[in-house]
């Protein structure tokens, strides 16, 4: 258990736009946040989810501790995008020592890695009297290597290298303590990829990674209006006369075609899951929306007409204290 200890832990998010980082303090289920803050990063610096600039993430890095008052020397982070691999497997019956010994040899049914190239771990989701329901996790070791060293350069101590997708559930588990009937949609909107990641109670029933994210509404906006970058971020923003000379009735059919480009994949999630399954019985009841993407004005509203259920932004510090005078609630 991280929390509890003397030493404060800082959450880092590499983004394929930005770094984020939250420093939280205490034990679970009494966390208080520390710190938070991010900087954004030059064009180009992470291509596909890979570090192309070791040097200039790690300068990020450390100019947000410096400017945002993040102390903790360990940090949690996360991987996510196509060198990332996770899959519910079903076994026979056997006891964690067995499954210790065999789970490289069933690993290598369902990754299409050299097992020598990736780092491999699992969990047990449930158990029967005569099977054994695992989700194992695989990256690349090389994407695992690239990461630690951006934070080691930094002056920072990577203590948990997670998966993007079960970094938001824990948030989402801890904020929302759902109990086991509960099945949400977790849906995180980067600049880039949306990882999708449909739970019930606790346990991961599917997950899956689209190459979709904010950076869609931006590039439509550019090429169908002639804006800058940075125009085109402040329209999709929702601020208010950002650029003279483009009307409101001209930039809503074209976020609407990337919103239902967003809801169809989201569609094509449900779709496979349901085609991938024996379980007939679970609907999911809610969707949980987060990442910067999640800030664009209407998507929640929007995405809830289009698939018919409630669509709601995550809140991250739901159960975590938040001093109000320190931060903007």
């Amino acid at each position: 258990m991280l929390f509890g200890k003397k030493k404060s832990v800082a959450g880092l998010d590499i983004g394929s736009s930005s770094i984020k980082m939250v420093e939280l303090d205490g034990k679970v289920n009494d966390l208080s946040l520390v710190s938070l803050g991010y900087e954004n990063l030059p064009d180009d610096t992470i291509v596909d989810g890979q570090i192309m600039e070791l040097n200039v993430v790690s300068d990020v890095i450390k100019n947000v501790c410096s400017n945002h008052q993040v102390s903790a020397v360990q940090v949690v982070t996360g991987v996510s995008g196509h060198s990332v691999i996770l899959k519910n497997i079903v076994l026979p019956a056997m006891s964690r020592e067995e499954l210790d010994e065999s789970i490289d040899w069933h690993a290598e049914e369902h990754i299409p890695y050299d097992l020598a190239d990736i780092t491999l771990d699992y969990h047990i989701n449930a158990t029967t009297s005569d099977s054994t329901h695992v989700l194992i996790a695989a990256c690349k070791r090389e994407r695992i290597d690239n990461i630690r060293q951006a934070v080691q350069l930094a002056g920072k101590q990577p203590v948990v290298i997670d998966v993007d997708t079960f970094a938001l559930q824990n948030c989402y588990e801890l904020n929302y303590q759902p109990d086991e009937s509960q099945v949400v949609t977790l849906l995180n909107i980067g600049a880039s990829t949306m990882n999708v990641n449909i739970v019930k109670g606790t346990r991961s029933l599917f997950t899956r990674d689209i190459t979709v994210g904010g950076s869609q509404f931006t590039d439509v906006l550019q090429r169908s209006l002639g804006l800058s970058f940075q125009q085109a971020e402040a329209v999709k923003r929702g601020v208010s006369h950002a650029v003279e000379g483009v009307e409101e009735k001209s930039i809503e059919p074209l976020m609407n075609n990337v919103t239902e480009i967003v809801a169809m994949e989201i569609q094509k999630t449900f779709d496979f899951y349901r085609a991938t399954t024996e379980d007939n019985q679970t609907v999911v009841q809610k969707i949980l929306i987060s990442g910067g993407g999640s800030k664009l004005k209407g998507l929640a509203k929007d995405l809830s007409a289009r698939l018919e259920l409630p669509v709601e932004v995550l809140n991250p510090f739901r159960n975590i204290n938040v001093d109000s005078k320190k931060f903007d609630p």
